[in-house]
């Protein structure tokens, strides 16, 4: 048994890729996830929620905060041959997959996944998409949030994905609190999908 999580750095976890196939948006993705990975071998509910129940950006500089094997980042590089997508997650191995993900579908000059700390720091975003970690605890997603938020662009907009019973409302009131006014876009499912702006 092992307590790697998929928000470890570098799993220990013997790696194994697996096969994923995602209809988002009206296009097939074939993808691949991975052991130690988020979601490793299917769609997380999260993730199917908010495809559901939004539509594609209109395009401009998307960042997928907390990428996974990729598939919030390529679903719209692959809806919008406008955007281009940076890619960002903690984990080693999901920025090994989603890099490999975003070749295999042709988008490599448009998406690029990395660790954080390899990221633009002066880069900015129209948009910000993410199902984020809930999981690491109250204080370092709120340190995350506020780490990527200020990096929008005015007029930009950040949409979460959040369990309801994880603490979505409480979150939204806490966006709300921290200058990113947040409205809740549908909810579904036991999830709630939020839009956050930065307040003019």
């Amino acid at each position: 048994m092992t307590d790697d999580h998929y928000f470890t750095a570098d799993p220990s976890v013997a790696f194994k890729r697996t096969p994923v196939t995602a209809t988002v948006w009206g296009y097939e993705l074939e993808l691949v996830s991975g052991s130690g990975v988020f979601a490793n071998g299917r769609l997380d509910i999260g993730t199917a929620a908010l495809f559901r129940e939004t539509e594609p950006p209109g395009g401009g500089r998307i960042l997928d905060l907390g990428c996974g094997y990729g598939v919030i980042g390529l679903a719209i590089g692959r809806a919008v041959p406008t955007a281009t997508i940076t890619a960002v997650d903690v984990n080693e191995r999901a920025v090994l997959l989603a890099n490999e993900n975003a070749a295999a579908l042709g988008l490599a000059d448009r998406f690029t996944a990395s660790t954080p700390e390899q990221a633009d720091p002066d880069a900015a975003y129209d948009e910000i998409w993410s199902n984020p970690p809930i999981r690491i605890g109250k204080q370092a997603l709120h340190e995350l949030l506020l780490t990527w938020l200020p990096r929008l662009s005015p007029g930009g907009r950040a949409v979460l994905v959040v369990g309801k019973n994880l603490g979505a409302d409480s979150l939204q009131r806490w966006l709300g609190e921290q200058g990113y006014p947040t409205t809740r876009l549908a909810s579904a499912k036991g999830f709630r999908v939020l839009e956050s702006r930065p307040a003019p």
